[in-house]
């Protein structure tokens, strides 16, 4: 087929589809590119690529970023999805075969982190940190472990309101009080500083030279954890652990209406967007 008749085709079956969740409330996900579908299921396990520097296998752990950027609640080894993705691809000027190849998920990954603010001003100079005394406190039940959670005020406010919508709309957040509570907020220079040197890691992909925490913007989220591991293991098999469980699921769906962002490598660290860092 063609791809202005493959395009056509994407466009006829979103139409119909649109109809049938408007009357339903439920994503027709078995109709769309079957053959693209196909591709995706064993792309989604098995593609060799390395976004962030490290040799991943697969792209599960951002399935659900990439089904929010193409809007679509099915899953990746769905026709439907495959149909979202085409339509995605061709307003980005990509060929609209609706498969997620490399160079879509390279521009995926570029559009992620250009919505993060701290990236862009990062690449200037690194954030100066905000004064400490400005900074507001989380309470102890917002607080994971009993740690001391410093932000900035209007991110503590924002996070409290998001907190309270999730617990509204999803029952494993009412049903497990831990998630969704700060793990780490604001962190000094000089701590990270510390802790970089002290972990042998300084600048790679786990630990910065300059982090985004330094802005008092920056949060990391409980979000559950792989068996063995630690909530904020950088490790593919607890990052895909979280990236599967609901709160993860609705925080990708919702958290932008608090205007917050996902670091798409940690699914547990959000930055906030409506303040400069």
């Amino acid at each position: 087929m063609a791809t202005s008749a493959l395009f056509l085709a994407v466009v006829g079956w979103l139409a119909s589809a649109s109809i049938a969740v408007a009357q339903d409330d439920t994503e027709v996900c078995g109709a769309g590119l079957r053959a693209a579908a196909e591709l995706n299921a064993v792309s989604l396990a098995r593609m060799a690529w390395a976004p962030f520097g490290r040799p991943e296998t697969g792209w599960a752990i951002y399935e659900p970023m990439v089904a929010g950027e193409v809007s679509t609640a099915c899953a990746a080894s769905t026709p439907a999805f495959a149909a979202h993705v085409a339509i995605w691809q061709r307003a980005h000027g990509l060929a609209g075969a609706g498969v997620v190849d490399l160079a879509t998920l390279t521009l995926m990954k570029s559009i992620w982190q250009s919505r993060r603010p701290f990236v862009a001003a990062s690449r200037l100079a690194c954030p100066a940190p905000p004064d400490e005394a400005a900074l507001a406190r989380a309470d102890a039940a917002e607080s994971y472990g009993g740690k001391v959670i410093l932000l900035r005020p209007s991110v503590l406010s924002a996070y409290r309101r998001m907190v309270d919508a999730a617990r509204a709309e999803l029952p494993a957040v009412r049903a497990d009080g831990r998630l969704l509570t700060i793990f780490s907020g604001y962190r000094s220079p000089a701590y990270d500083d510390a802790r970089c040197h002290r972990e042998l890691n300084c600048q790679g992909v786990v630990r910065a030279t300059c982090s985004a925490h330094r802005t008092g913007l920056a949060f990391d989220l409980f979000l559950g954890a792989a068996p063995g591991f630690p909530p904020d293991s950088s490790a593919d098999a607890n990052r895909l652990f979280i990236a599967r469980g609901p709160a993860y699921r609705w925080l990708v769906r919702k958290a932008a209406r608090f205007g917050f962002v996902n670091y798409v490598f940690e699914p547990w660290h959000w930055e906030f967007v409506h303040e400069r860092p």
